[in-house]
């Protein structure tokens, strides 16, 4: 089957990739003709573990290609999928629907032949019912349907995210469409992946209800981490023993400074303007966002207590600056937060993160970057584990009180264990344990 993805970020260019590596055409496209300069030399554009190498075997195997023309890559394609960004609108929150709307304008200005378009970008209910009036409009005599088929790909894990997926969700209107979009997905019938029809405007809700819904599990197990430090109980402890009940679960029980990345921040906003567009407003989600947005300033203030209550002239060293490991997404990551409470409180912040710091340095120039994990740490007055990289999980206690000004470590990820950390002369503080 001949698939046109438009858009090679994050989602585009893996999925197109993962499309191509089951056997079908795929031609990523993209209008940034300097980012298809690059895919076509081998450079990628984002930094996911496993990616370059695939698109490398698809593109010898001549199954994947690349291409700035929209309108030379749809012509023959059975599906073409839409998988540009919807970033939250500055102002309002909303998710801006700009780019998804330009490119269904340049589909319907240039399709030629019966083709299913796919909304693979993360957009509001209704989307793609103004999809659909977008190609109506435009005479096209071919036959068209307008699909939601959203993305449910974890930065670090994308590439296995895609080929064994949880759940397929496939919101289309009609039968033709379905037939289509089941041939696109038979080779993951192999792994029995479970393939979820619906509606076309439920796809597109389920979407931001999951999302919703993952941020208010990381919330809420940030909340019960404050109460643990106030009554001396252990939020690992808690988390395991909410875990193991089969109807809560184990994932995203994990306290820390606060979610951040490309997904869970805008999808928030997104959906709570779109209850107040319904006159349906959801209080549980709008208390998650403020809640997560105060939690990154207090772990800013969590390090400054950790110094004594002033971090007036202190050398800070940072270890993880990205949202989450594996990745090079800095998209409202809880470092930038917390680095400028303290840059805010006069500190002298350095940091090291494996993949991150190139993205860090244009949002953060008063930040030193460091070479290494233990040049991040030399001299100073405390060190703050934000993001838990592999490369974190075994640091040195000797080296760090040969290097450090003072053995200070504050772990906002529970990568340590306290009693070992005392033990070797660490003052350790960690989040939600006594």
């Amino acid at each position: 089957m001949k698939i046109a993805i438009i858009g090679s970020g994050y989602v585009g260019l893996v999925s197109g990739t993962c499309l191509a590596d089951f056997g079908h055409d795929v031609v990523c496209v993209d209008k940034d003709e300097a980012k298809i300069a690059n895919l076509l030399a081998g450079v990628m554009p984002i930094y996911e573990p496993g990616l370059a190498e695939l698109v490398a075997a698809n593109v010898k195997a001549e199954r994947l290609s690349f291409s700035s023309s929209l309108a030379a890559s749809i012509q023959g394609a059975q599906v073409v999928f839409i998988a540009v960004g919807t970033p939250a609108r500055r102002g309002d929150g909303h998710a801006d629907l700009s780019y998804v709307k330009a490119v269904a304008h340049e589909i319907a200005a240039n399709i030629k032949s019966p083709t299913v378009v796919v909304t693979k970008s993360t957009v509001p209910v209704g989307t793609g019912d103004e999809i659909e009036r977008i190609l109506a409009a435009s005479g096209t005599p071919v036959a068209c349907s307008v699909v939601s088929n959203p993305e449910f790909l974890r930065e670090g894990a994308a590439i296995g995210d895609f080929k064994r997926p949880d759940r397929i969700v496939i919101g289309a209107e009609d039968e033709w469409a379905r037939n289509v979009m089941t041939e696109v997905y038979r080779p993951l019938f192999l792994n029995k992946a479970p393939i979820l029809f619906t509606s076309r405007r439920s796809a597109e809700l389920i979407k931001y209800a999951s999302n919703a819904f993952l941020a208010t599990k990381i919330t809420f197990i940030n909340e019960m981490a404050d109460l643990c430090e106030k009554v001396r109980a252990n939020v690992q402890d808690v988390a395991r023993g909410m875990g193991l009940d089969n109807r809560i679960g184990t994932k995203f029980l994990h306290a820390g400074p606060g979610y951040g990345g490309s997904c869970f921040p805008k999808d928030t906003l997104a959906l709570l303007k779109t209850a107040e567009e319904f006159s349906s407003p959801v209080r549980l989600v709008e208390a998650v966002v403020n809640v997560n947005e105060t939690r990154k300033r207090a772990m800013g203030r969590k390090v400054i207590e950790a110094l004594g209550g002033s971090a007036r002239d202190k050398r800070v060293a940072i270890l993880g600056l990205t949202f989450k490991p594996n990745t090079d997404d800095m998209r409202d990551a809880p470092s930038i937060a917390i680095i400028q409470t303290l840059l805010d409180a006069g500190a002298d912040v350095v940091a090291y993160d494996p993949e991150g710091m190139e993205a860090a340095a244009r949002l953060m120039p008063d930040v030193t970057m460091a070479t290494n994990v233990y040049d991040a740490i030399e001299a100073a007055d405390a060190i703050v584990l934000v993001t838990e990289w592999d490369a974190f999980r075994a640091l040195d206690f000797g080296r760090i009180h040969d290097r450090a000004k003072a053995p200070v470590l504050i772990d906002l990820r529970n990568v340590y264990d306290p009693a070992q950390a005392r033990e070797a002369g660490i003052i350790y503080t960690s989040v939600g344990r006594p």
